[in-house]
């Protein structure tokens, strides 16, 4: 359980590196039921394990960075569920321990990204894709402030500020993380060249820019096609590595609740975004290990 020996940054320095993919897709292949509104979540508490397995599966798969299953899990979340803030808190911490014994299983280094996901995750109820919830910069920083804090403490080597649907949110976040001694990256999710809520990529990206803090910014669960046009913005505006981890392609159907359509996710997408300025690249929705390991095979064959 022991973390890399070098920082995320050193190490994006020296090349690119692979995300994982989708973890509610593998923990969905490996018979989870995730029909609950703490989602993936659930199961830090229910059946940890799992969760491992999951994380495993991307570490067979070549993923060197893999992020934890925290992104729904909310001090608010859990005491819906009658969970006092001490439960919360270690499941928290859980989340990271699962992932680094995970990550230890690899030959080679493997980092420990902390998923901080949006307010609108906690909601469950599709406004994480919307943003604008009606509160200000101020009052979402005191929501997420408590949770940035423990999965702090427990020791990943980057926090995931990501899906992150519009700039208040950002605001809130870069604003929440500030003091907690561990890096972050900033994703949105996008669509076409705006974020969720309808500003301008561009000017979301620059609220990243002059943060020192900051290791890498860029766009995840979002269509691929949206992806490619994200990249080479993102390193222009902000000047700092790019991580694009997107969504399979195919577009889910809420009433007949399925998926519907192709994937539009293929490796051979790597060798632009790369080229673009892009040093994280996976996926998100939708996207399995079978796809990170040909994104990793793609990009050592490169």
């Amino acid at each position: 359980m022991s973390a890399p020996t070098a920082p995320l940054a050193v190490a994006l320095a020296r090349g690119p590196l692979v995300l994982d993919g989708g973890l509610s897709n593998q923990l969905a292949a490996q018979g989870c039921d995730l029909s609950d509104d703490l989602w993936s979540a659930r199961l830090l508490a229910d059946d940890p394990g799992q969760i491992e397995q999951a994380h495993a599966a991307y570490v067979e798969a070549g993923a060197r960075v893999l992020i934890t299953a925290s992104y729904q899990a909310t001090f608010e979340g859990f005491a819906h569920r009658g969970l006092g803030r001490e439960e919360t808190a270690a499941l928290l911490r859980r989340s990271v321990e699962l992932a680094r014994r995970a990550a230890g299983r690899a030959e080679r280094e493997v980092w420990v990204a902390a998923s901080v996901g949006p307010y609108g995750a906690m909601l469950a109820d599709g406004s994480e894709y919307r943003g604008r919830y009606g509160l200000s910069v101020a009052e979402l920083e005191r929501f997420h402030r408590p949770r940035i804090e423990t999965l702090a403490q427990a020791g990943p080597d980057v926090l995931a500020l990501e899906t992150v649907p519009d700039m208040d949110e950002a605001r809130a976040l870069l604003r929440a993380v500030r003091g907690c001694g561990v890096p972050v990256w900033l994703t949105y999710s996008i669509a076409g060249e705006h974020t969720r809520a309808g500003q301008p990529l561009a000017e979301a990206f620059a609220l990243a820019a002059g943060d020192d803090q900051v290791v890498a910014v860029g766009v995840n669960c979002c269509a691929p096609g949206d992806a490619d046009r994200a990249v080479a913005q993102a390193a222009r505006i902000t000047g700092k590595p790019v991580v694009v981890y997107p969504n399979s392609g195919e577009g889910w159907d809420a009433q007949t609740r399925s998926w519907r359509g192709g994937s539009t996710f293929e490796p051979e997408r790597v060798a632009g975004w790369q080229a673009a300025g892009a040093r994280l690249i996976g996926g998100c929705c939708r996207v399995g290990p079978d796809r990170i390991a040909a994104l990793a095979a793609h990009l050592e064959n490169r």
